[in-house]
């Protein structure tokens, strides 16, 4: 049996030290990155943050929601998930980032859609407390869809 040993210099340990300490910074630097870029900076935890979001996109929706849903986001996404994302990345949102995890949709009427006055939502996908997709369409049978911002 051999038995090797390794003397360590202080200022070697000390620049290992350091090094681990600003791996473990950046680390958490790009964690923190990726749930900004992954969430958003609209924080909807309350029906008054809801509203006022709503309405800096210049909707004109029900005081209250009509429904609020809570479900999970597929750990693997179907071809009619994989379109929704399309839709959402387009708006600066990626759903991948929470599959698996349990999110609320809160549903809104919509009454100030352009020539369309009767049948029009609003669904925000609300994650923490923190706004991560949603749409506005048209809950007809030859409905149509679109993302949050007014058209």
């Amino acid at each position: 049996m051999f038995i090797k040993t390794v003397k360590v210099k202080k200022p070697v340990l000390y620049g290992i030290a350091i090094a681990l300490a600003l791996l473990i910074l950046v680390l958490v630097g790009l964690g923190i990155a990726k749930g900004r870029a992954a969430g958003s900076d609209y924080n909807l935890k309350t029906e008054e943050q809801r509203q006022e979001f709503l309405s800096s996109l210049g909707w004109e929706v029900s005081e209250k929601y009509t429904s609020c849903k809570v479900i999970t986001i597929p750990s693997e996404f179907s071809d009619v998930y994989e379109n929704y994302n399309d839709l959402q990345k387009q708006q600066g949102f990626d759903l991948a980032d929470y599959q698996g995890e349990k999110v609320e949709i809160y549903q809104y009427s919509v009454y100030n859609y352009p020539e369309k006055e009767d049948n029009m939502v609003c669904n925000l996908i609300v994650h923490e407390g923190k706004l991560i997709g949603g749409d506005v369409s048209c809950i007809e049978l030859d409905g149509f869809m679109q993302g949050l911002k007014k058209s």
